[in-house]
């Protein structure tokens, strides 16, 4: 008898097709929001579920799944999941790294460069019929080019973007939990580790790639963006959360930073409205690994993980290893 598996969330359909060749798979392919209470229901009986990060599984759902033997998220970050909760019922947690770095680090850069630009308000500007003619002054923005990248957050992704700074004659700085290796650095545009308070004072250009956790909430707020230049931009592809979406509100309409190019949310996909009232805010909903291979890529990776982990395997990409070495 086949194990049976949940695939919360629609996918590409030669991915279900090859699921189903080793399970029964019950799937979401009209992709309905299921509700918490729909996603506990048809998560009874699985021996395991592919969620992504809009599917939340809290530790009361999974001690009420005592019969799951894996959940994989499509993503790389895994907030959404209670693992501590997971590992103690015996449930192996894997994650989509890597397929997604390039992909992402791209899209840094499409914000970067509409941010700096006022790509985004000068086009909305033209579409509502108020251009006229042109003038010496018209939505002047920030240069690109020789300007200073601050990123926060330097793993895979960061040094991915880091590395795109090289064709722009940028100046790299960045902190992270941990320092870089020389050799890591050098490949990333000579970054440079500086503190926190250093980043914020001196980036023209912020990129925020770290990953949301109780340390990471809100790690940019009022006190933060104070710090930075007027002129600043503030890129954040991370997570919502790490940044306090009221005081970049504020600090945005006030005009105590330039702009910011937004990929995700507090509370998302229910953006604070306010959001929608300024100008100097690119907002795009939560796209930054859009793109086809790597959603194809990433989908892949998961199915990986799951037939490893309901095969006795290790998955390649297990985030509790603690969980297969009882086994």
């Amino acid at each position: 008898m086949k194990q049976k598996i949940l695939v919360a969330r629609a996918t590409f359909p030669d991915v279900i097709e090859r699921l189903q060749q080793q399970f029964e798979v019950e799937s979401n392919q009209e992709d309905r929001i299921f509700s918490p209470a729909e996603l506990h229901e048809k998560m009874q009986g699985k021996d395991g579920v592919i969620i992504t990060s809009s599917e939340k599984l809290s530790g009361e759902v999974i001690t009420a799944n005592p019969q799951l033997k894996a959940i994989c998220n499509v993503a790389v970050g895994y907030n959404n999941i209670d693992v501590a909760a997971a590992t103690k019922a015996g449930i192996m947690v894997t994650n989509t790294p890597d397929v997604l770095n390039e992909t992402t680090a791209d899209y840094a850069w499409t914000l970067l460069m509409a941010n700096a630009r006022r790509t985004s308000e000068s086009e909305h500007y033209l579409r509502a019929g108020k251009w006229k003619n042109w003038r010496f002054d018209q939505f002047l923005g920030a240069d690109v080019h020789g300007a200073t990248l601050g990123i926060l957050g330097m793993g895979r992704i960061g040094q991915a973007i880091a590395r795109r700074s090289m064709g722009f004659d940028m100046q790299v700085i960045y902190h992270n939990r941990s320092r870089l290796t020389p050799d890591q650095e050098a490949h990333a545009n000579n970054a440079r580790y500086v503190s926190k308070e250093e980043l914020l004072r001196t980036a023209d250009h912020l990129i925020l790639v770290l990953p949301y956790s109780e340390q990471t909430h809100h790690i940019i707020g009022a006190a933060e963006l104070a710090l930075m230049k007027p002129t600043a931009t503030l890129v954040n592809i991370a997570r919502g959360g790490i940044v306090d979406d009221v005081a970049l509100i504020a600090a945005l309409r006030e005009h105590r930073i330039a702009s910011a190019g937004l990929d995700v949310y507090e509370n998302e996909p229910a953006l604070h409205p306010d959001f929608l009232t300024l100008s100097n805010v690119v907002l795009t909903p939560h796209i930054g690994s859009a793109s086809e291979k790597t959603r194809r890529a990433m989908s892949d990776c998961a199915s990986l993980n799951m037939v490893a982990a309901l095969s006795g395997q290790r998955p390649p990409n297990l985030l509790n290893p603690e969980v297969q070495a009882k086994k």
